[in-house]
């Protein structure tokens, strides 16, 4: 939620705060809020689409100064959005705030907005530390109490509506968390990260409130996420009046003057009275009900997540509107983070919050190129046998849906409301759900989806689940033999190539490859016990591609075009993510921790635009060759043969073959393997007409 200007006016008076030594403990974490300041706070690149490398870094860095401090982390997301809509109208003007964020972020100005794939990377880290997490169904704030009460520990967050709830063990906000500074006493008592704690007994104190009931009436009279009530503001503007002169600016005036009027009451429901009788007899009824009921969302919650931490059953407490549309497997599933709030959003309120990354503002939005994902996405979650058997299309359904099928049967299918920018605005889209089959037999069904119990009759296997992702992404079965964690990335760049606009040229291509390639090789070097005699030359070529990211060149303007065209791939990537998330995983979870590096792609893409060839960056180093070629290989046996050059006849009329050198090893000869990689037959050579393109 949010108390607005709390943070602000709290951080200006030190008397609200106690100094605490956080050691020996668990504490419960704001996982959205950490992961938010995680990025902000470490002057990571906003503009050129994220540096997911560098994020790992700062979180393993984090929980490793926990662990120093003997500190034991849980960490809780929020869910998807609440089944009342109650927040309805805040999240539209964030979406529109995000919007005119981006479009100042793209023009050199400054402003924070979180790089697309950034929870996700978040998640991933959790996991491979093994940093316990759960996902609740909603906003999490109510639980993340809850919980914290039940242990007596610290809550860490950066939402300051922890300063409204009474925490027994005080609420540590994350700019006054200083765990880059670990203090190691010399009498062995230990190491310890010091914190500001606030004390709400400080808060009640110095505005002599005499019960801690009444700060959930000052949020929601101050104005919280929730809070929209006209007929308030009458009051309102009376109360302003008693603010001390001391306060400076207007939220800081009605702060006071609130706080400065609550100390009269001994109690929310004397307070309320009174608030009614500035109002007109007819709205004084409607009026009671909604502050009480907006002061009931500062209560404790009723779900005990000390028993999802316990492997204990937790069907009990998911949400009704939840649990009658999705099966059991999908609610667990929402709650161990295995699937996106996104998918909730779009079973139980057919509605989706597309995110706006920094891009060409001219263009449509970067999220258009993946509408088709999408569009399958909401046939699986809304399209069953039983309300549309007759509008199940069969594998080649893109096709026809695309040209346009039969108008009367199309228009009956299931639709979303997107929420997305257009040109400068947020705009709501009705888009339609398309519904295809696993295969010949198989009409879907979301209980029949996970392979679960071996005398289930009905299951969908996995090399169906395998076959329709990839014909949903435009890819051939060639993925299938790359590395596990790079199958769904190379599936998911086949589609973005096929679908973006503008057009995926040769370079914007190799730029990504090259990235990824960037970030196997930073595993291969980080990995235990390696020490192999190819390590030095992996280690060359790596220091080689980092180099070109962190050259200390002057800063070019952004081309919001290869932005654009780059914001295209993580949209869709993310999208192929979700996909495979309903799948069940059908191809193994990409790991996205080091895939990406949007300043390391945009300024390797001007590094192969001014003649320098991939082949060069990668000499010296057979299996920086290897991966490189393996990975170009299988995206481009999907493309038609003349895919690169029709984009760049339209481009401009010179043409210039692409350099077909091959990397080598230090006595110039090619290994084996490489030549099977690199040596196709000229007639089948599709890099053989390749062509470099000016964008």
């Amino acid at each position: 939620m949010g108390v607005h200007g709390l943070m602000t006016y709290i951080g200006e008076n030190h008397n609200f705060f106690n100094n605490v030594k956080i050691q020996n403990t668990r504490i419960v974490i704001d996982g959205n809020s950490l992961f938010h300041r995680l990025y902000f706070d470490s002057g990571l690149d906003l503009q050129y689409g994220g540096e997911y490398d560098l994020l790992t870094d700062i979180i393993c860095k984090f929980f490793e100064a926990l662990s120093v401090c003997n500190i034991g982390p849980y960490v809780v997301f929020d869910g998807g959005c609440d089944c009342t809509d109650k927040k309805f109208e805040t999240l539209k003007q964030r979406a529109r705030e995000k919007i005119q964020k981006a479009r100042v972020i793209s023009r050199g100005g400054g402003g924070m907005l979180l790089p697309l794939l950034s929870p996700e990377v978040f998640k991933q880290v959790l996991l491979q530390l093994q940093i316990p997490f759960v996902q609740c169904h909603s906003e999490a704030d109510r639980d993340i109490v809850t919980l914290a009460n039940q242990w007596a520990c610290p809550v860490v967050s950066l939402d300051s509506d922890f300063c409204i709830f009474d925490l027994k063990a005080g609420y540590c906000p994350l700019n006054y968390f200083k765990w880059q500074n670990i203090i190691t006493p010399n009498d062995h008592s230990g190491s310890y990260i010091l914190a500001q704690c606030f004390s709400i007994d400080n808060f009640c104190k110095h505005f002599n409130l005499v019960n801690k009931a009444l700060l959930p009436l000052f949020a929601v009279l101050n104005g919280n996420d929730y809070v929209n009530i006209p007929p308030l503001e009458t009051f309102l503007s009376q109360v302003h009046i008693n603010a001390k002169t001391s306060c400076s600016g207007r939220k800081n005036m009605r702060i006071q003057g609130l706080l400065n009027w609550l100390s009269k009451f001994s109690d929310p429901k004397e307070a309320i009275e009174n608030i009614l009788k500035c109002l007109k007899q007819n709205e004084r009824e409607g009026i009671r009900k909604i502050l009480f009921s907006l002061i009931d969302e500062y209560t404790q919650s009723e779900v005990d997540l000390t028993k999802f931490f316990q492997n204990k059953d937790l069907r009990a407490y998911v949400p009704i509107a939840l649990a009658s549309k999705a099966p059991e497997w999908m609610c667990l599933a929402l709650m161990k983070g295995e699937l996106a709030p996104f998918l909730s959003d779009c079973l139980i309120l057919k509605r989706a919050f597309l995110h706006n990354q920094v891009e060409n503002a001219g263009r449509p939005s970067s999220n258009r190129c993946s509408l088709y994902i999408r569009q399958v996405i909401y046939g699986l979650l809304l399209c069953t046998s039983e309300p549309c058997p007759d509008l199940t299309l069969d594998l080649s359904s893109r096709v026809l849906v695309q040209a346009g099928i039969d108008e009367e049967r199309f228009n009956k299918m299931p639709c979303v409301d997107e929420f997305d920018r257009y040109e400068q605005t947020l705009r709501k889209s009705s888009v339609q759900a398309v519904l295809k089959r696993f295969n010949a037999n198989e009409i879907y069904s979301l209980q029949r989806l996970p392979e679960v119990n071996a005398h289930q009759k009905y299951k969908i296997s996995l090399s169906d689940r395998i076959s329709f992702l990839l014909d949903v992404l435009s890819a051939k079965p060639d993925v299938l033999a790359l590395p596990a964690h790079l199958q769904l990335t190379v599936a998911v760049t086949c589609y973005w190539v096929v679908h973006a606009e503008p057009k995926v040229t040769l370079h914007h291509l190799q730029a990504l490859l090259l990235c990824i390639v960037t970030g196997e090789l930073n595993k291969i070097i980080h990995k235990p016990g390696n020490s192999g005699s190819d390590e030095k030359s992996i280690r060359m070529v790596h220091d080689r591609l980092s180099q070109v990211k962190e050259r200390k060149q002057q800063m070019w303007n952004l081309d919001v075009d290869v932005a654009h065209v780059f914001c295209q791939w993580q949209s869709c990537l993310l999208m192929g993510i979700y996909l495979n998330q309903l799948l069940c995983s059908a191809l193994p979870v990409p790991d996205i921790t080091r895939l990406y590096s949007g300043t390391s792609v945009h300024r390797l893409y001007q590094t192969l635009k001014s003649t320098v060839a991939a082949e060069d960056l990668l000499k010296g180093s057979l299996i920086a060759g290897e991966i490189y070629h393996e990975l170009l290989h299988t995206v481009i046996i999907t493309l038609p043969a003349d895919f690169f050059q029709k984009i760049n006849k339209s481009k401009h009329r010179s043409r210039v073959k692409v350099n077909e050198k091959q990397t080598t090893n230090s006595t110039g000869s090619l290994s084996k393997d490489n030549q099977r990689l690199c040596a196709w037959p000229d007639t089948n050579n599709r890099f053989a007409a390749l062509t470099t393109e000016e964008f």
